[in-house]
């Protein structure tokens, strides 16, 4: 399913060495425990929790403490944050690093959302210059010998570009690595990434490892990248949605010797497996029966694309309330079904059109912030996701 290279240097995002130069990219209600474990049976790589925001972390609320616990099985445990004040982002990194729950730290810097982006949050923080600086030199600071990564977009639109004195930035502060996805806020999830963007951050940071992000659909997608790119390994969002063996693909074309878990024959019946073991580890991760089951329906869509699974059992699925009426369900499907070719290939997830961001008022002016655009960011952090 995949073209196979020689296996690019291993990828090293300080003292982590991965097997894979794959990164799983934080999705909201997506990448929790359960997925994160999913993948990791497929392949190799770094992958990363659902954004947290700092706020929630250093105020120590319920639910976000429970998304930054991993399993025991999770090794490196790696936590995004999302944050806009520098001295609750450097509270939040020490608290991971004190307590010893996180191997490795990442910033957003890439959510295009206008909630976030309104009040100078996102992809529109880099915008303001010495205010991504402090954020970022005062994690790294705080993060001592836990590597410390960030994620950004191209910038906010096509007039304001902020990727190439981001990563330059971020590079002196400290960090162990950089990763762009090369849409700016306003395209969102639109048209194609920009994937020669990410060429010009790989000329532009030279000391740490880069990584690409955007339309990484298939191992063929990546190992494309990575050559016209130059960049040193890919950051993979939408394109596992309903394929977590993606991450096995990723590995045979990428990887070293036995970085990949079992071969994917992409069967109607490898698909319903895969899908059957996503709902039994969202039961284990949510204690909850009922919850895990609920949660297992947004992916019913991802999972069966273009497979000859009809609609009236797609609905069965998407409001079943067991595993038992899943096993029913599944059980009805031709599992011999061949995998069905381009029908099931492409884009998955949101895509969306291009939008004008929303910005604080006069926000595109100057690249400082006064002290009225202060008090606004404040207001940024909230739960929200997305780069």
């Amino acid at each position: 399913m995949s073209t196979v290279l020689s296996a690019p240097p291993p990828l090293r995002i300080g003292p982590i060495a991965l097997d894979a130069p794959v990164v799983l990219a934080p999705m909201a209600g997506i990448t929790n425990t359960a997925f994160r474990r999913l993948c990791r049976e497929y392949g190799a790589g770094l992958y990363v929790s659902e954004m947290i925001t700092t706020r929630a972390l250093v105020e120590r609320n319920a639910t976000t403490m429970r998304l930054i616990t991993h399993h025991e099985s999770e090794t490196p445990r790696s936590i995004q944050l999302y944050g806009v004040d520098p001295a609750t982002t450097e509270a939040a990194v020490r608290l991971l690093v004190e307590e010893d729950r996180a191997d490795h730290i990442d910033l957003n810097f890439g959510c295009p959302v206008p909630k976030v982006t309104r009040k100078g949050g996102g992809a529109a923080l880099p915008w303001k210059l010495d205010l991504f600086r402090d954020i970022v030199t005062r994690a790294a600071r705080a993060a001592g010998d836990v590597p410390l990564t960030v994620k950004m977009r191209k910038g906010i639109d096509a007039d304001h570009l902020t990727f190439l004195d981001a990563g330059r930035i971020a590079e002196d502060a400290g960090v162990a690595a950089v990763a762009l996805h090369a849409r700016t806020a306003a395209e969102f999830y639109s048209g194609h990434a920009d994937w020669d963007a990410i060429a010009a951050l790989k000329q532009a940071v030279t000391s740490v490892p880069v990584l690409g992000n955007g339309d990484i659909w298939s191992a063929d997608d990546a190992v494309r990248m990575m050559a016209e790119t130059g960049c040193d390994g890919v950051v993979v969002g939408r394109g596992c949605l309903g394929r977590p063996w993606l991450f096995g693909d990723l590995a045979r074309a990428l990887g070293g010797p036995g970085s990949a878990g079992p071969e994917v024959d992409a069967t109607l019946g490898f698909v319903a497996r895969a899908f059957r073991r996503h709902a039994e580890l969202l039961v284990e991760f949510f204690e909850d029966e009922g919850r895990g089951c609920r949660d297992i329906r947004k992916h019913v869509a991802w999972y069966f694309k273009g497979y000859p699974v009809g609609g009236d059992t797609r609905a069965k699925l998407a409001t079943a309330s067991s595993l038992a009426e899943i096993d029913g369900m599944l059980a009805t499907l031709d599992w011999s079904a061949p995998y069905p070719g381009a029908a099931a290939e492409g884009q998955r997830g949101r895509a969306g059109t291009p939008k004008r961001p929303a910005l604080p008022d006069r926000w595109l002016e100057s690249r400082d912030v006064d002290a009225a655009e202060s008090s606004a960011i404040a207001a940024a952090e909230i739960e929200n996701s997305g780069g």
